[in-house]
């Protein structure tokens, strides 16, 4: 019998991670390289108040279906949690706001919710309703976010909704930030419909009546959504963790990968970059010089996160919702804050198991927005105590905390900005022109934990396809075993 193909994953993240599962389930062996001295990339956890929280993301969303149905393939089910009562809100003109039903990514779909909300100034309000009488302005090409919202709703629905929500999921800026790739769901309105706030209304409006999968929104795992990690880990038979790549090299049987120190080398029939665009920019310099240079103009945010645990009678009133954007004009460092423990009904049950009589609440503060470098260069006290002053102004918060920790995400999250859709399409195109070589992960199909699992599951698969179509037909003319070599070309 051929033996099994054997592929090199470079990345030890979700994605790589999930990938290389989705491999070994094909019957590929695999060998995973992640140079931190830890497995997860952003997905990790940590005692706060002798409670794990997660230091990175938090909750996947359940209504796309990877993630949640990666929880079931690995056993998780019976760990699956979802968020408690409540709802996100908004700090805008100097209180927390709800947000606006009838919204989609920031965008209003409701002329009334927007006004009743008191999100946006009665001015910023007036200019957001014009959107409903302007004659169209179709887009014909990727724009930022900001121009297309801008023109048709005015600056204030930009800053004010759009930005804070797109600030939680990539850390950027509408103005930088591409329609097509940071907005799917928006930049088809932006080309076909007169009124975008119309066109909002009519998809929601539409959603809630078309069949869709029950259940909340949003998912996690009791002990952490990073515990899918461990789930993950524990399936994977070679893991080398503080193991750099240091470049890849065709051979005539298909891949070789030099390690960095001594001279190692991986001998392979594929390798899968699940890597940071700068890193999988190095490797491919040789290989695919275009496709390096394409992803190294995929830019990155850095963010921090801190996380306090506190007497719940240091706030003048119990918290409520599940925590607030924070826009960027309102003067505050912060731009989001979690209440883990409200959003999360287990970590509040954990927390009490752990210490009774301590009445401790957990909350996440997020710092951080691209190209804002200069907040980041403070100590870990100095935003620390940014938060603090921050949740005073908002909260009333009067206390001290019981623990922090501040978690740094250095170049953590990629910018999608114009273009990169096509810049995405170009890399793929380049690398796939090479038998065995493929990449993913948050630079290419979406920076969301689902996404992160789709975009490995089809490279996985796809690579697959090819390595067991190769190795199925590497025999000779009389019925032994060829040497399964592969070109350039499929």
């Amino acid at each position: 019998m051929p033996e099994a193909p054997h592929v090199v994953v470079v990345g030890g993240g979700v994605s790589g991670l999930t990938a290389a599962h989705r491999l070994n389930a094909r019957g590929i062996t695999t060998t995973v390289l992640e140079a931190a001295d830890v497995p997860g990339g952003k997905l990790r956890a940590s005692p706060v108040a002798g409670v794990p929280v997660d230091a990175g993301a938090e909750a996947v969303l359940a209504r796309r279906p990877e993630a949640v149905d990666l929880f079931s393939e690995l056993g998780l089910d019976d760990r699956v949690v979802h968020p408690g009562p409540g709802s996100a809100a908004i700090y805008s003109r100097g209180r927390i706001r709800s947000l606006p039903k009838g919204q989609l990514m920031g965008v209003p779909g409701d002329l009334r919710a927007l006004a009743r909300s008191g999100v946006l100034s009665p001015a910023g309000t007036l200019r957001a309703a014009l959107d409903l009488v302007w004659p169209s302005t179709p887009v014909r090409s990727d724009v930022p976010v900001a121009s297309y919202v801008g023109i048709r709703m005015g600056r204030q629905v930009v800053d004010r909704l759009v930005e804070p929500l797109l600030g939680g999921v990539y850390a950027g800026r509408a103005d930088e930030l591409s329609l097509d790739s940071a907005l799917p769901q928006i930049a088809p309105m932006a080309r076909s419909d007169r009124s975008l706030m119309r066109a909002v209304h009519t998809s929601l409006k539409g959603r809630g009546a078309a069949p869709t999968k029950a259940g909340p929104v949003f998912a996690s795992l009791l002990g952490g959504v990073a515990t899918l990690v461990d789930a993950l880990v524990e399936r994977q038979k070679d893991l080398r963790t503080g193991t750099r790549a240091r470049a890849l090299e065709r051979t005539s049987r298909g891949w070789s990968v030099r390690l960095e120190g001594a001279e190692r080398r991986i001998e392979c029939d594929g390798v899968l970059l699940a890597c940071p665009a700068p890193e999988a920019a190095r490797l491919l310099a040789d290989t695919e010089p275009a496709a390096a240079r394409d992803l190294h103009g995929v830019e990155y945010a850095s963010m921090a996160l801190v996380t306090f645990a506190l007497p719940a009678s240091a706030f003048p009133a119990p918290l409520t919702g599940t925590g607030f954007l924070v826009p960027a004009g309102e003067g505050l460092t912060i731009k989001a804050a979690t209440f883990s423990s409200n959003k999360w009904p287990w970590l509040a049950r954990e927390l009490d198991r752990v210490d009774p009589g301590a009445d401790l609440v957990v909350l996440r503060c997020s710092i951080g927005r691209f190209g804002d470098t200069t907040v980041l260069r403070r100590s870990d006290e100095e935003l620390a105590a940014a938060a603090l002053a921050d949740l005073a102004v908002v909260t009333g918060l009067n206390g001290a905390p019981v623990q922090t920790r501040v978690t740094r995400w250095t170049d953590g999250l990629p910018q999608y900005g114009v273009g990169h859709a096509g810049r995405v399409e170009r890399v793929r195109t380049a690398v796939e022109r090479h038998d065995g070589l493929g990449v993913c992960g948050a630079a290419y199909g979406g920076v969301g934990i689902p996404a992160c699992v789709a975009d490995a599951g089809r490279e996985a698969a796809r690579l697959a396809d090819t390595l067991i179509d190769h190795s199925n037909t590497g025999l000779d003319a009389s019925g032994a075993e060829g040497t399964n070599q592969q070109g350039d070309n499929p």
